[in-house]
């Protein structure tokens, strides 16, 4: 069992994807900056010209329901009404645990390591938050969440639905943060997501390269996606996203193609970092965690050749890697860490 964490420890989490907190820190670094931190897809989805009627007029409720369908389809949710919709899938973390809190719950664990603002809102929302290593020790709290990012690791399916049935006898929840499941290698929960202490969170951003629209899904007993969409209110989910996530949802080959794109660069990026003599820890085919003592040195070398890759502040010798663009980002990375 990990430490226990004081209930109201709120303390700000250092994400990646801060171009501007790189540049104060190495403000000599060459531009442009490549940003390797996030684990988005740099190959964003090619929607067609977003119309004026998006950004002008409220979201059409019709829209949303064509989005939920769509998103329902794709991800295996029992239905529609299973999906519920959010500006991301941050939004729906404190919601989550301030459900589990009204449904009597007193304590939370994360799977751990975890994205790190699963356990910081669930603290938010009065839980004493517990990080474990082993699945079979969240059955002993009232809220597990089981999340694939840093290490992008696979969860046994039948041991999450065997925990999703341990909350339920207990009026716990159980939340599985699918975010890099879209890149394949695992098997989504979503199609039991009928059950009434599991919550399923599926990331829009991620592999389609276009987080900053900030786009979200839980999926859920209808229950539970109606509670999060009445805590959310209405049009919660703006016009050019909902334009942009129903093409690329509907788009099966360019997701096909661009999950095969993915590995192949990812295969390129292990390559790469071995080279280096740098040891593979876990990863998906849009992220590689690399372990290594020299992390905090490696992060000043590139840092300085304007090039900005992931740390953790709880973990010092973890590192994450997301993948380059263009080709020239590709030379640039492998000139850095041939001279480091």
């Amino acid at each position: 069992m990990g430490e226990t964490v004081p209930e109201k420890a709120q303390t700000a989490i250092r994400h990646g994807g801060n171009l501007g907190r790189a540049r104060l820190m190495f403000p000599e670094a060459p531009e442009p900056w490549i940003d390797l931190s996030t684990g988005i897809n740099p190959h964003s989805y090619p929607h067609s010209p977003i119309p004026a009627s998006a950004f002008a007029r409220l979201p059409e409720p019709d829209a949303a329901e064509e989005l939920k369908g769509l998103a329902a389809a794709s991800f295996g949710a029992p239905s529609a009404r299973h999906v519920s919709l959010s500006p991301g899938t941050q939004m729906l973390m404190p919601l989550l645990a301030h459900i589990a809190v009204e449904r009597g719950a007193k304590s939370g664990a994360v799977l751990s390591p975890a994205y790190a603002e699963h356990a910081r809102t669930a603290r938010m929302a009065g839980l004493t938050v517990t990080e474990v290593e082993n699945i079979r020790d969240l059955s002993a709290h009232d809220y597990a969440v089981v999340v694939n990012n840093p290490d992008g690791r696979i969860t046994d399916r039948e041991a999450l639905l065997s925990l999703a049935e341990t909350m339920r006898r207990k009026g716990g929840l159980l939340v599985v943060d699918e975010a890099f499941i879209e890149t394949g290698g695992a098997e989504s929960l979503a199609n039991a997501a009928g059950h009434d202490a599991l919550v399923v969170l599926r990331s829009f951003g991620k592999f389609y390269g276009m987080a900053g629209i900030r786009l979200g899904f839980a999926i859920a007993h209808p229950d539970i996606a109606g509670e999060l969409e009445a805590r959310l209110g209405p049009w919660a989910v703006s016009g050019p996203a909902l334009h942009i996530a129903t093409q690329a949802l509907a788009d099966r080959e360019w997701q096909f193609s661009m999950r095969q794109r993915l590995a192949e660069e990812a295969q390129r990026m292990n390559g790469l970092l071995q080279k280096a003599g740098l040891t593979i820890a876990g990863g998906t085919s849009l992220f590689t965690l690399v372990r290594d003592h020299r992390a905090a040195e490696l992060f000043e070398h590139l840092g300085r050749c304007g090039i900005l890759m992931r740390i953790f502040d709880e973990r010092p010798n973890d590192m994450r890697f997301g993948l380059p663009g263009a080709e020239e980002e590709w030379q640039r990375l492998e000139e850095a860490l041939s001279s480091f």
